[in-house]
């Protein structure tokens, strides 16, 4: 670890300071682990994908992510309800399930007139969502639920740039939301108020989107490198270029109190140096200078036809491997994790705790 050993002090004894830092400080991590690049689905409909994007990684992950629209088509279309089992698979693996739950029909864009964050606030779904509380209560077990992500863009049908809402009813829906989660005690719900990190078009500011500090348990933010892949050409960009102003301006104005997870993160390799930059975002900027980081999750799938998996290169592999490796970042050991909401994670192997929270 030579460059952490700059950062926190070389010598005799350095590297004894570093193994100290990580262990006073380690960060839940984690993958949107998709299963397109092995030949499979996603996980944790396919906990294979799952395995083989920690062989690849060469550790096993403490947080699994995935995605739940309320309105979903399978074999049959509805409002979606609390998945149990897949919530199940991701304890027995280990790790703890972080569920992004959209407010919106599946695949929707930003015009979405059924699940305007009006109608969400009169009392439309208030069946369904108590209905999916009751269920999330009855599983009992800590979970992330990353609600109305990316809030802030204008591509979701649940910003207030989009689908005829206005200035107010984000916060206003939000507020609603968690007080029918609180009516039926889903204590075991840890809000993730989770939005992109701040761009030209953005919804501003940000701090009118913040539902205050008794309805968020952790904050958030998703950002890329998209780099100059010709899918996307945004210019390349450093992980502090991406991340560092909005981080500021959350955990210095608006949610100073909240430990903050980065709920969607990937690099191109068109532009730069891919490896660089997830060495540069594993071993200097997460250790150092964002220590209210407490959580990270790879977006581990070629959406937008970008090349943001890890398996990109073997060289992007493997710098994700060396990073990674780090004790500063958890080790898969959170299937008998009892406390809500769920705190950052201790140094302890086995952490304990009652359940307490939303």
């Amino acid at each position: 670890m030579p460059v952490l050993l700059v950062l926190l002090g070389g010598g005799p004894g350095g590297e004894r300071r570093v193994q100290a830092a990580a262990r006073a400080a380690p960060i839940y991590w984690g993958a949107y682990a998709a299963g397109g690049q092995y030949g499979r689905t996603d996980a944790p409909w396919d906990i294979g994908s799952l395995r083989l994007f920690e062989a690849n990684a060469g550790k096993r992950v403490s947080l699994v992510e995935w995605g739940q629209a309320w309105y979903e088509c399978s074999s049959t279309c509805g409002l979606r309800p609390f998945r149990a089992e897949l919530m199940e698979r991701v304890r027995r693996h280990g790790a703890i399930p972080v569920l992004s739950w959209g407010s919106k029909h599946e695949g929707t864009g930003a015009i979405d007139p059924d699940f305007r964050l009006s109608a969400i606030v009169a009392g439309r779904y208030d069946r369904f969502l108590r209905a999916w509380a009751r269920g999330a209560r009855r599983w009992g077990h800590p979970f992330f639920l990353r609600f109305d992500w990316e809030m802030n863009t204008n591509g979701v049908p649940y910003s207030e740039h989009s689908n005829g809402n206005r200035s107010g009813d984000f916060v206003r829906m939000w507020r609603h939301v968690h007080r029918l989660f609180t009516q039926v005690r889903a204590r075991n719900v840890t809000c993730v108020w989770c939005p992109n990190v701040d761009y030209r078009d953005a919804v501003r500011p940000l701090e009118r989107l913040y539902p205050g500090d008794r309805y968020v348990d952790w904050t958030c933010l998703d950002g890329y490198n998209w780099g100059t892949n010709p899918s996307s050409p945004r210019g390349w960009m450093s992980f502090a270029s991406v991340f560092r102003p909005t981080y500021e301006l959350i955990t210095r104005r608006i949610a100073p109190a909240k430990p903050m997870m980065l709920g969607e993160t990937a690099a191109s390799e068109y532009g730069g140096s891919k490896p660089a930059w997830i060495e540069d975002a594993l071993t200097r900027q997460l250790p150092a200078r964002y220590r209210k980081v407490r959580a990270i999750v790879w977006f581990n799938k070629n959406a937008d036809d970008m090349d943001w998996i890890i398996e990109s290169s073997p060289a992007s592999r493997a710098a994700f491997a060396a990073g990674i490796r780090s004790g500063h970042y958890a080790s898969n050991r959170f299937g008998r994790l009892a406390t809500s909401p769920i705190r950052p994670p201790a140094s302890r192997r086995r952490p304990r705790g009652s359940a307490s929270g939303l």
